[in-house]
């Protein structure tokens, strides 16, 4: 469980509690206002050695190192998003990744959820069904709600074959960073809303669950891209100064 920048330590106190009496016990905080806490000492309950062994985290991008699927939970509908599932639906998915490779269910913080940046980094959404004249729940019931179904999915799970094994997270950032970096060379940004445009293609190539060998092709060709653009801009420059 990744907690985005909780701003009240009794949060993280509760969700602790909820994930122990699930069964769950790794705990990320990115950017906490305040951790540790006597508050979240208190609203834990009994699940101390959660928040003993709770991980803080500078950004979202140290809290994910290592992760292979990021599910991240979401209370309203976005128009350029990932897939959104119901906890039902997304649980046995969940435990099916986690069966050969870390998965983080991330949360945002109490007033506004995660951000569009922090969406970005998961491969798939997640929405619990509630009122909607009145949607917004505490973020520690959301945590047992979706900690209870992912325990009750796993009653049933039965492991299949993992045929894909998609690369860790940073190795998917550093595409994207790269691919950033290539088309604003290659000048391709010009005509285009960089922001808007990367959150597409984010969503694109999550939807691929690209694997190590495959972000390695992906990579070299924007290797080989920038470097033909930059013999092509120096032949130019060459061809101007001779004229």
């Amino acid at each position: 469980m990744v907690l985005s920048h909780t701003t009240h330590p009794g949060n993280i106190g509760a969700a602790a509690r909820a994930m122990k009496t699930m069964g769950l016990g790794r705990l990320y905080l990115i950017n906490p206002r305040y951790f540790p806490d006597p508050q979240a000492t208190a609203m834990a309950a009994g699940a101390d050695d959660i928040l003993q062994n709770a991980v803080v985290c500078a950004s979202i991008d140290e809290a994910l190192q290592g992760v292979a699927f990021t599910v991240a939970m979401t209370a309203r509908l976005r128009d350029i998003s990932i897939q959104v599932q119901t906890p039902r639906d997304a649980m046995p998915q969940v435990l099916q990744q986690a069966a050969t490779q870390p998965v983080a269910l991330l949360f945002g913080t109490e007033m506004s959820g995660l951000t569009n940046e922090e969406m970005g980094r998961a491969q798939l959404g997640v929405n619990i069904p509630a009122n909607p004249e009145f949607s917004s729940l505490n973020i520690a019931a959301s945590v047992q709600v979706i900690a209870y179904e992912l325990s009750a999915a796993a009653q049933s799970f039965v492991p299949g074959v993992q045929e894909v094994q998609p690369a860790p997270h940073e190795r998917v950032e550093g595409l994207y960073a790269h691919l950033e970096k290539t088309l604003f060379e290659i000048g391709f940004f010009t005509t285009q809303n960089p922001a808007r445009l990367m959150q597409r293609l984010r969503r694109l190539y999550s939807r691929t669950r690209l694997e190590d060998e495959e972000i390695n092709i992906l990579r070299g060709i924007l290797t080989v891209t920038t470097e033909y653009n930059a013999r092509l801009k120096a032949r130019y420059q060459q061809e101007h100064k001779d004229v």
